[in-house]
């Protein structure tokens, strides 16, 4: 996926609640919106070299939104939009791969669908393979290693016990881990900040769920699935 506004480099200097941070831009001090609601304390460190994408709504009350930072010398996309996007590019292929025996058959792929009292990120159909699928952006990481989540979710967990209902239904399911970053060693749940996740992760895969993490090419208006990543759980 690429983005579609100029794209500009600045220096973040705080955030003062979860939606928006103040960042220096060419001298100038500009009120920016944050692409993700997460803590990203490890990210949006003073002085961390972050990228704006300017926004063409003359209307809005922040002329940017804050994409991606560095850390040390990782470029790493924290924009919570953007893994769908990479994935709707990415799923193709990978859904292809883990159902070789429709491989040839056409794909639709719908996002946003429900199913019963749950909402998935995309529901695929491949010849007669059905498949939902949730994705998951993974902006932690920590000594070569990217970590999901990076703060508790519920919501996660809950998502795991019902794609585990769908498997029992007839469906086929997926959770996608899309790494906004290169060259990580390997993925793992994060069991220091939330070990029911990883708890409900070990469960679902137990059930034959497939996990899959990808890492991506990130550059500051771009980011591209790159290649998968092993996942130790």
């Amino acid at each position: 996926m690429t983005y579609q506004g100029p794209v500009v480099k600045g220096r973040f200097l705080s955030r003062p609640n979860r939606f928006i941070a103040q960042v220096e831009l060419e001298g100038q001090v500009h009120t920016c919106h944050v692409k993700n609601t997460g803590r990203c304390k490890e990210l949006l460190l003073p002085g961390a070299a972050v990228y704006l994408e300017e926004s063409g709504n003359p209307a809005r009350k922040t002329k940017y939104d804050l994409i991606a930072v560095e850390k040390g010398s990782l470029l790493i996309n924290m924009d919570s939009q953007a893994p769908n996007k990479a994935a709707a590019e990415y799923l193709p292929t990978l859904l292809r791969r883990l159902t070789p025996e429709e491989a040839g058959a056409p794909l639709t792929l719908r996002p946003e669908t429900a199913y019963g009292s749950s909402r998935f990120d995309f529901y695929a159909q491949l010849g007669e393979a059905r498949w939902f699928v949730e994705v998951k952006g993974v902006t932690l990481e920590q000594d070569g290693a990217a970590l999901f989540p990076d703060a508790p979710t519920q919501r996660g967990v809950k998502h795991l016990e019902e794609l585990c209902r769908c498997l029992r239904e007839g469906y086929r399911a997926c959770v996608l881990f899309v790494v906004q970053m290169a060259g990580v060693a390997y993925f793992a749940p994060n069991w220091q900040t939330h070990p029911q996740f990883g708890e409900a992760l070990q469960a679902a895969a137990a059930q034959g769920i497939h996990l899959h993490a990808v890492d991506c090419l990130v550059t500051p208006d771009s980011l591209t699935p790159r290649q998968p990543v092993p996942i130790r759980l």
